[in-house]
């Protein structure tokens, strides 16, 4: 288990950083709004994401689900974490906090919420 949310922080590093420098790159260099800004950064993150958890984090032998059903329950998890993690930092930002913050704040939240959902409803494995 360990070495399973170890993989899922790589993962999830991987995610955020990137993004993170994608929202960067829209919302200081092009000057986009910070949700377009987001919205970018997020649809590169969140495949990305995908295939680094699916694959490598939650791998293994014992999957219950089909890849539809695992690509399926993700895009939902995600959509609902989306939405939340919008508020959040559109909230912070409303209140004078910028969303460069917001992001690292965000992602506290969701290092937990993620991986329980991953772990035991995402990719979740057969009972041996």
């Amino acid at each position: 288990m360990i070495i399973q949310f170890a993989k899922y922080m790589a993962g999830g590093s991987l995610y955020f950083w990137s993004g993170y420098a994608i929202f960067a790159l829209c919302y200081s260099v092009f000057g986009w709004g910070w949700l377009p800004s987001k919205v970018v950064a997020d649809v590169f993150g969140w495949s990305l994401n995908y295939v680094v958890q699916r694959y490598w984090a939650f791998n293994s032998d014992h999957l219950k689900l089909s890849e539809m059903q695992h690509a399926t329950r993700y895009i939902t998890i995600e959509s609902i974490g989306f939405a939340i993690d919008y508020a959040i930092i559109g909230i912070l930002n409303a209140n004078g906090i910028t969303p460069y913050l917001g992001f690292f704040i965000s992602s506290a939240f969701f290092t937990v919420w993620s991986y329980l959902w991953y772990k035991y409803y995402v990719f979740p494995e057969a009972k041996k």
